[in-house]
């Protein structure tokens, strides 16, 4: 099961109801944030979560209202006692860009370990999760982030008995362990069926609509995109500034094929409703929507 919260939901700059920009993501116990906006940790406070299981920190792009919040929330993780390293991944910058904002959060009680991203697409591990960052088209180095949690075969018991496969290995070969007893092999494939579907969530924000993004985001259980403005008059707008319309996330949905949700974000300060306009999207995509910051949603695997 992953669990998923939305904290911020605001492009540019905060308003009175809606902060910048920044996704949890938490498996295990354990917890990633995308984008560390202004005012993530009472975002993050005012949702329930906490800070204190932030493991890695991934950056979209080096805009400010998607990393100025870093400094205030690293203090407050030493704050709450962590003292287990911090990774922060982000594009090439990103290491300069963190020294500079941590001039105002020097001493803390943790490791922060920075890496950039070099390549278009790339490859990263999060517990058993894998997260895919991807390049999207904004007007410096951007990423998107899919994260696949992947899901091996049923158990099948009656060939695990049919081939005298003590009990107490089960759970080892259930779990993908080879195991060796009194001189013989027993591996994962005697008693797993075919792998069966996982879970599958996509972020992407800044960015004008590119195939990256629908290829990205294909068979997404959640598809979160960037929906700066509301209506397709803002067109020109869009382009300029290298944001999306409703419309265009809702057609990279179906492009992608197999999405189940799509979710809105990173909206306009010109855009006091996006509820308005939710009917433009859902006129392609059905099942869209427009969240409120802290929107929160648990994606589990399918019963089969």
């Amino acid at each position: 099961m992953l669990d998923i919260c939305l904290l911020g939901t605001g492009g540019t700059q905060p308003l009175n109801n809606r902060w910048l920009t920044s996704l949890m993501v938490r498996y295990k116990g354990h917890s990633v944030l995308v984008d560390c906006g202004e005012g993530t940790q009472i975002a993050a406070q005012d949702a329930g979560m906490s800070l204190k299981p932030v493991d890695k920190i991934l950056i979209t792009h080096l805009h400010a209202d998607h990393i100025s919040g870093l400094p205030g929330l690293l203090l407050t993780m030493g704050n709450m006692g962590r003292t287990e390293p911090v990774s922060i991944i982000g594009p090439v910058g990103t290491e300069r860009a963190v020294n500079g904002l941590r001039i105002i959060a020097t001493s803390l009680p943790f490791e922060v370990q920075v890496s950039e991203l070099g390549y278009d697409e790339e490859l990263m591990y999060f517990m058993e999760c894998d997260i895919r960052a991807f390049a999207v088209q904004h007007g410096m180095p951007c990423y998107g982030y899919s994260f696949t949690l992947p899901r091996g075969g049923k158990f099948d018991v009656a060939r695990a008995k049919e081939q005298n496969i003590p009990l107490e290995y089960w759970k080892r070969l259930q779990n993908g362990e080879t195991v060796e007893h009194e001189g013989k092999t027993f591996t994962p494939d005697m008693v797993l069926g075919p792998p069966r579907r996982g879970l599958k969530l996509t972020y992407c924000t800044d960015s004008r609509p590119v195939p990256a993004i629908a290829t990205a985001a294909a068979d997404s259980d959640l598809f979160i995109c960037e929906g700066m403005y509301g209506e397709d008059e803002n067109l020109p707008k869009a382009k300029e500034n290298k944001h999306m319309l409703f419309s265009e996330a809702a057609t990279l949905a179906v492009q992608a094929g197999g999405v189940k949700e799509l979710w809105l974000t990173h909206y306009s300060p010109s855009l006091p409703n996006p509820k308005a306009f939710r009917d433009v999207a859902r006129a392609i995509f059905p099942n869209t929507h427009t969240p409120r910051d802290g929107w929160q949603k648990s994606l589990t695997f399918e019963e089969n």
